[in-house]
């Protein structure tokens, strides 16, 4: 049987998937990645799935979302509000720091499970999916370092500047087009791994879902006004949607446990670190209410080791400090 764990993307409401899996790893005793064999994340999601392949708990990243959140998202008074307008609304130089404090010098081929995660690369006009290299056709990804492609997909329009490689190739949010990973997994579960349908099982994590709130009856004639404000859930939803038909057509609806709970009523926002701590006990909630259905399917067995098709050269050692000339004798 192989598992996958897809991650939505979702701003700082990345705190409900951290505090669900954080639970979860409170409750089996082990780290949580290592009952998958694939992780897919976008946008807040990559961070966390990142973070589970070089090796993090998903209790330490509960945590960094805990403690770096602010860093993130720092408040803003009315300048920096209007200053959004024109501009992107934070710089990612905190995000930078942070993420670099979390995952090292590392790269993406030093991950112990298999990655996918989505972003956007402008200058090509097309998607671009980072992966480990696990096929023996992918022979770049895994040779970029973490961080970079932590920013890469988490450079949402309007929050964050364009992230712009160490190459010079310009990148924005994967959220764009995949905010929910869930169809692209299984595809590459069953295109890419030619992993058997019917041996797939996947564990689909959002971070909380709210109703578009349309009332039709009463808008019959929806402009642009209307539209402008709400045009980009309506895309998301619609993506996501689509995300969980496609899985359910390939590997069967009984195969797929899709959890995001409906919070309308909270008002989360994609940077409100003010919510943190109650995303956080959702979180711990919800995984509670589902642990009895997902421990036999998922959390019974390790998966196996993650082999790569490429591996990273070894880098040399640093030089040995030369010793000091000895001094001259006197005569």
């Amino acid at each position: 049987m192989r598992r996958i764990l897809t991650i939505d993307g979702g701003g700082i409401k990345g705190v409900f998937p951290a505090s669900f899996l954080a639970t979860i790893e409170d409750e089996i005793g082990a780290p949580i990645a290592d009952y998958f064999d694939l992780i897919a994340g976008t946008s807040t999601g990559g961070i966390i799935a990142i973070g589970l392949g070089l090796g993090l708990t998903a209790t330490e990243l509960l945590r960094w979302y805990r403690e770096t959140g602010p860093r993130i998202f720092p408040r803003r008074g009315p300048a920096g509000i209007f200053g959004g307008l024109l501009r992107a609304k934070y710089t990612n130089t905190a995000l930078r720091e942070v993420l670099s404090q979390a995952y090292g010098e590392r790269y993406l081929g030093e991950s112990r499970k298999r990655l996918l995660i989505p972003s956007l690369n402008l200058a090509a006009e097309r998607v671009h999916l980072y992966k480990t290299s696990h096929h023996p056709s992918l022979v770049h990804d895994y040779k970029v370092p973490a961080v970079e492609v932590a920013l890469a997909t988490v450079a949402a329009p309007t929050y964050f500047p364009i992230h712009i490689s160490p190459e010079g190739v310009p990148y924005i949010d994967g959220s764009m087009w995949a905010r929910n990973p869930l169809g692209l997994a299984v595809i590459e579960a069953i295109g890419v791994l030619e992993w058997p349908r019917e041996a797939i099982t996947i564990l689909s994590l959002g971070c909380t879902s709210t109703h578009l709130n349309v009332s039709w009856q009463k808008r019959i004639s929806l402009g642009a006004s209307f539209w402008g404000a709400r045009i980009a859930d309506v895309f998301m939803k619609a993506q996501s949607s689509s995300a969980i038909a496609t899985a359910h057509a390939l590997v069967g609806s009984q195969n797929v446990f899709r959890i995001s709970p409906d919070t309308s009523s909270y008002h989360f926002t994609l940077d409100g670190v003010q919510h943190i701590p109650l995303l956080e006990k959702l979180g711990h909630a919800e995984a509670l209410r589902q642990f009895a259905s997902l421990r036999d399917v998922f959390f019974r067995t390790k998966a196996e080791p993650f082999e790569p098709c490429h591996k990273l050269e070894p880098q040399p050692a640093p030089p040995l400090p030369r010793p000091a000339p000895a001094a001259m004798a006197v005569a």
